[in-house]
């Protein structure tokens, strides 16, 4: 029994192909053209150019509520060194003693410090806070010292996010 193979061609048959069409048999009209990519940019640029002013404003605000969270707790460690020590900090003291023990050896042995956990924060903007000392009233009380942060310009006053926070 004789088997008869037939042979195959195995080139792409080109008869049904127009003359736009490679040999290979692929269609060089395939994929996106020049002017289709550049509009999909444009949209993409003017939905970036209406979306991210809102999520800038966001971040924003939220630097604003994060200083104000700061600020608060601050002031609880400040609290906390008054019970240990009778009285806030002192101008040469700072808000340094609140994480570091004084270098007084008559101090030291009050200090139960830490009272903020690492190093003293800065603020949303990487600036310091201010420490406002206490004063002493009309009536001879001492008021509570206040905690500043002088907002994204890092300078005293202004409006909106370069306003002063203040607990």
């Amino acid at each position: 029994m004789t088997h008869t193979h037939k042979h195959t061609d195995t080139k792409p048959d080109t008869r049904h192909l127009d003359a736009t069409t490679p040999p290979n048999g692929q269609d060089k009209r395939a994929g996106y053209s020049l002017l289709e990519i550049l509009v999909v940019l444009a949209i993409m640029g003017t939905i970036v150019t209406l979306v991210a002013p809102r999520l800038f404003s966001q971040l924003d605000r939220s630097k604003v509520v994060a200083a104000k969270a700061q600020a608060k707790t601050i002031k609880l460690a400040l609290n906390s060194f008054r019970i240990d020590f009778g009285r806030f900090p002192t101008a040469e003291e700072g808000l340094e003693v609140l994480v570091k023990m004084p270098s007084d050896p008559n101090l030291q042995s009050q200090w139960y410090g830490p009272y903020l956990d690492g190093d003293f924060p800065t603020d949303p903007w990487g600036n310091p806070f201010h420490y406002e000392m206490a004063k002493t009233d009309d009536r001879g009380g001492q008021t509570t010292p206040k905690i500043v942060s002088y907002g994204a310009d890092n300078a005293v006053g202004g409006k909106g996010l370069n306003a002063d926070i203040s607990m």
